[in-house]
């Protein structure tokens, strides 16, 4: 098998409703386009332990099918993929908070540790495991929040609309990002800069972060689509040259996967010794989460 078909990808995710829709375009050379929904039942664009298991499913399916095309020097094997957001508003809103809080109530400690472990396995995946064979977008369409923020920075190439934001609010209820974001935000900025962007609780622009050299490009609102396929056009003139360099970047600058392990345990250890205080601000943003996911679920209906 030398490419990776639609039917593969619908033959490997096996789930009741599916949030991440697949398919193959044909652009200078054929591209993976992942777009994630909602949830169907809370109308929430946010990071739920089924859209985890989903992704990581997706992106094991896509490794292999790296690995096989690698035995050959086939010319329709997918060497591009693009990650995006259906939603209008929301690249992500982040984390599960409601998961989060009910783990929190019934002292579920395994259950914080799972899903955080999952986060930890996509990130290292979509960033490092298909790194030799593919070259990976993130197009980011409006707000990325969180973990959607993580997703974005374990990409290859940002493309981002210009009126896109980005940010860690995690610090208003007493955490972090659960997979630390600090072994991506260093491939960018300093280990110092990177602690501010995550305890500062700061709104970033799509220029600022360009001017950072975090987003590689900044376009027109509702030109994303055009902005990446003009990107991949380019980037294809040298494609094989391209992604050797790029293997070589993350040899040189890789993920700390064990240093990841330890955050992981950190983030938990801290999600269930919140204070009062600190899960009243929790509370505040879930139902402030309920009150988009409705309004959103209402202007899809």
């Amino acid at each position: 098998m030398t490419t990776l078909s639609l039917a593969t990808v619908r033959r490997e995710s096996r789930f009741a409703q599916r949030r991440i829709a697949t398919h193959i375009r044909q652009y200078a050379k054929p591209t993976f386009w992942a777009e994630i929904s909602p949830d169907a039942n809370t109308g929430l664009n946010n990071i739920t332990p089924a859209l985890l298991q989903e992704f990581n499913a997706m992106l094991e399916s896509l490794q292999s099918e790296c690995v096989a095309s690698s035995h050959g020097a086939q010319q329709d094997a997918i060497r591009y993929a693009v990650i995006k957001s259906a939603d209008e508003e929301y690249f992500s809103l982040g984390g599960d908070l409601s998961y989060f809080r009910h783990c929190i109530e019934r002292g579920d400690a395994a259950g914080l540790h799972a899903y955080s472990k999952q986060c930890l396995d996509l990130m290292y995946a979509f960033n490092s495991l298909i790194s030799e064979h593919i070259h990976t977008v993130a197009l980011v369409q409006g707000r990325a929040l969180g973990g959607g923020f993580e997703i974005s920075l374990s990409a290859d190439c940002i493309v981002a609309e210009e009126h896109s934001t980005f940010a860690f609010p995690e610090i208003m209820f007493g955490l972090f990002p659960c997979t630390g974001a600090m072994g991506l935000l260093t491939n960018y900025v300093p280990a110092k800069q990177a602690e501010r962007m995550m305890t500062e609780n700061r709104i970033y622009t799509a220029k600022e972060l360009q001017d950072m050299g975090i987003v590689d490009i900044v376009c027109k609102t509702g030109e994303g689509e055009r902005a990446v396929e003009a990107y991949i056009a380019n980037h294809a003139k040298r494609t094989n040259a391209r992604l050797k360099i790029q293997a070589s970047r993350h040899r040189v600058a890789p993920i700390d996967y064990n240093e990841g392990l330890r955050v992981v345990n950190d983030w938990v250890e801290l999600a269930t010794k919140l204070s009062k205080d600190e899960l009243r601000t929790l509370d505040m943003l879930i139902m402030m989460q309920q009150s988009s996911g409705k309004t959103n679920a209402a202007r899809a209906a």
